[in-house]
């Protein structure tokens, strides 16, 4: 059974840094693509980034290009979003997701039937 548990959500200033975790278990890890989303009160789940399944392939939302790295360690079944220069506007929920199929990039249309953490709360102040 697949789990996902994301980590490292909190409170930060505007301009600072976070980074999420999210441990994976229940099937090998190193297979799959992962994906980082969020959900901001009253708004529906955006896609923030993506990792394809080497590691070898990422795209991220414009909204946190040039700010937001997603980065995986197949030894440790962990990918990472690392958050720098955040804004009021990050603030949100921050879901991982796993592609339900290998050697893919979880493409859109496969979003509905991929796995999903339960999300740890970014807030980010002025």
């Amino acid at each position: 059974q697949v789990q996902l548990v994301e980590s490292g959500g909190g409170l930060v200033q505007a301009g600072g840094s976070l980074r999420l975790s999210c441990a994976a278990s229940g099937r090998t890890f190193s297979l799959y693509a992962m994906g980082w989303f969020r959900q901001a009160p009253g708004k529906e789940r955006e896609f923030v980034a993506v990792i394809n399944w080497s590691g070898g392939i990422t795209n991220y939302a414009d909204s946190v290009k040039g700010r937001f790295t997603i980065s995986r360690d197949n030894a440790n079944n962990t990918v990472y979003l690392q958050m720098n220069s955040l804004k009021t506007e990050d603030t949100a929920i921050y879901y991982c997701a796993q592609d339900r199929k290998p050697y893919g990039s979880l493409p859109p249309d496969r979003y509905t039937t991929a796995y999903w953490g339960q999300g740890t709360q970014v807030t980010v102040s002025s």
